[in-house]
């Protein structure tokens, strides 16, 4: 079969022989009828040929390509009534019945932390008929998942529209002893609260199954991990969908309360879940408590680490903020940027989507990413290029870490649509747009575009907050007049072209300037606006642009971007001794 999609070419899924005509992902993007099927292609031969631009090629077939390992499909132990087993589930308040309709077992397997065959409580994980993985318990709470199978929900054949998520099998076992059916657990319990990266440990969330879920009450546990899962849950699944379960205050979960009181409390627990607050609708009660934690904690904690020490103090990285970045056509600001969101996902583990119609097709655009990810070039030339291997794995990191929007239209309404549904399949905390005027506008009559760019900008700031992601948008500024040395002034957001609602919308405004005449002078990134002093000051930040490889260095150090950790104290907003960290 051929491997058009790493083309980018859309070809009907039921073409199988001939020639067919579909639109160029080449020109479509900057045309005016991007309605235009100019390209032909050849599904049997992966020919392929655009009759308005002239892109042709062939096609790869998929075998060329490398595999993806499918999942391990463990086979459930049969359930055999063990008197033993069914005694240490009634410790626990868990009846026969229940046992039996979850199909647990006893099984003798291989636990690694004690490095010897066991017998352990087998929880097998189905969707529908199908056994997709298995959780191993022993009785001192070691535990394992089965290696290379799918990460699923335990009790996934049980959602509903109405669905509890707890943290564990047994509060979810311990639902179903206080009558509530439709209840799952997540697999591996909740991240660390010091874990930064924790998308991954979510992927089971992308899962069409959920698609029927209009509410989820929120049954997690009450510690500090389960707060953090709670709301990160809340904001995959959206706080309007939401109600959160407040346990008793001697009960850390659902199995303690149905041991502790009594599984009608356990079930009241639940019927009394409680909405959660909505973006923009708050009382001053429901911030008290976390006003005080953060009071003791040392006070309201800045942005997030930019990657580097030159400029944090200028600016850091708010989740939550629209960020307006402007510059000259050719002084780097896309390349900032994208340097930034590398920094990002080493860093903290961010995952980012782009609309940058400006670096299609995307295949150039994934090469860029890839030279930051690994500081050789991509193309061979007079510099080291970067090995198969090496490009392999940056591959996997940006694949991991990176997603590319390309809406029919792409409005601005389009856009978010996707980046909202990226939010809660793949936990992006960043969204770019590049530029601004590729987006597609339709100014209904009567509407200034000062009205217009207000309105707009006022709805991605309403996005970033909801979901707490960070949104760049790059605008081009309008004509500026090179000054008696030929360099443009530094522009600024009354520049961009529309309105001046690019500052006053913006949270944070930037510009990233260069002399043209001179290569060898360090890129300036002046800090034009900073809503919050928490995250920054106004001023200006000297970096050293490599052209080859497309990183940014701090100027005066010379150092890379700190990949290895983070500098940043949060509780202080100061950065680290750099002479001690490690460069990547």
């Amino acid at each position: 079969m051929i491997d058009f999609a790493s083309m980018n070419i859309s070809v009907p899924s039921n073409a199988k022989t001939g020639d067919v005509k579909t639109k160029c992902p080449e020109c479509t993007p900057t045309r005016k009828n991007k309605s235009d099927p100019s390209l032909s292609v050849n599904v049997e031969t992966g020919l392929f040929m655009c009759h308005n631009c002239g892109w042709s090629g062939t096609a790869e077939k998929n075998e060329k390509r490398r595999e993806i390992r499918p999942y391990v499909r463990p086979v459930a132990p049969e359930p055999k009534k063990s008197n033993d087993m069914l005694e240490w589930f009634a410790s626990r308040g868990i009846t026969e019945s229940v046992v039996a309709r979850n199909r647990i077992a006893k099984a003798k397997v291989w636990m690694p932390q004690i490095g010897a065959e066991t017998g352990t409580i087998a929880f097998p994980y189905f969707r529908g008929d199908d056994c997709i993985n298995i959780k191993y318990r022993t009785r001192d709470k070691k535990f394992k998942l089965e290696q290379g199978a799918e990460l699923v929900l335990y009790g996934l054949n049980d959602v509903a529209e109405k669905t509890v998520i707890v943290e564990g099998e047994m509060d979810k076992l311990a639902l179903e002893v206080a009558g509530v059916i439709h209840a799952v657990s997540v697999p591996n319990g909740a991240p660390p609260a010091s874990q930064k990266n924790i998308d991954a440990r979510l992927e089971f969330l992308n899962d069409d199954a959920l698609d029927v879920v209009t509410e989820w009450i929120i049954a997690v546990d009450s510690d500090a991990p389960g707060l953090r899962l709670r709301d990160e849950l809340i904001r995959r699944f959206g706080a309007e969908k939401c109600r959160v379960v407040r346990w008793p205050d001697d009960c850390k979960d659902a199995n303690d309360v149905l041991l502790k009181y009594s599984k009608e409390m356990l079930a009241q627990c639940i019927e009394k879940a409680e909405l959660v607050p909505l973006v923009g609708v708050f009382t001053a009660n429901q911030l008290a408590s976390e006003l005080y934690e953060l009071y003791d904690n040392g006070g309201l904690p800045g942005g997030e680490f930019s990657g580097w020490v030159e400029l944090h103090p200028f600016y850091s990285v708010m989740p939550g903020q629209l960020n307006v970045v402007t510059g000259i056509p050719g002084h780097g600001k896309s390349e900032f940027v994208d340097a930034m969101t590398v920094n990002l996902a080493h860093l903290h583990g961010w995952r980012t989507a782009f609309y940058s119609p400006e670096n299609f097709p995307y295949k150039l655009h994934v090469t860029k990413i890839a030279e930051k990810y690994v500081g050789k070039p991509f193309n061979p030339g007079m510099n080291e290029r970067m090995s198969k291997s090496e490009f392999g794995t940056a591959m996997d990191w940006v694949n991991e870490h990176f997603a590319w929007i390309m809406p029919e239209q792409p409005s601005l309404d389009e856009i978010m649509d996707k980046a909202q549904a990226l939010v809660k399949r793949n936990g992006i905390r960043v969204l770019v747009i590049d530029p601004w005027n590729e987006v597609e506008h339709s100014r209904p009559n009567g509407m200034s575009e000062t009205e217009y760019i207000g309105i707009s900008l006022s709805k991605l700031r309403i996005f970033a907050r909801k979901n707490q992601v960070a949104v760049f948008v790059i605008a081009h500024p309008k004509s500026l007049t090179k000054d008696s040395s030929g360099n443009y002034p530094v522009p600024n957001p009354y520049d961009i072209s529309g309105s001046a609602n690019w500052r006053n919308k913006a949270d944070n405004c930037m510009a990233v300037w260069r002399d043209l005449s001179d290569d060898s002078r360090p890129v300036s990134v002046h800090i034009q606006k900073i809503k919050f002093k928490i995250c920054g000051k106004l001023g200006v930040v000297q970096l050293r642009y490599d052209r080859v490889t497309g990183r940014y260095f701090d100027s005066q150090t010379g150092a890379a971007p700190m990949y290895s950790r983070s500098p940043v104290d949060r509780k202080t907003q100061s950065v680290g001794d750099v002479s001690e960290m490690v460069e990547f």
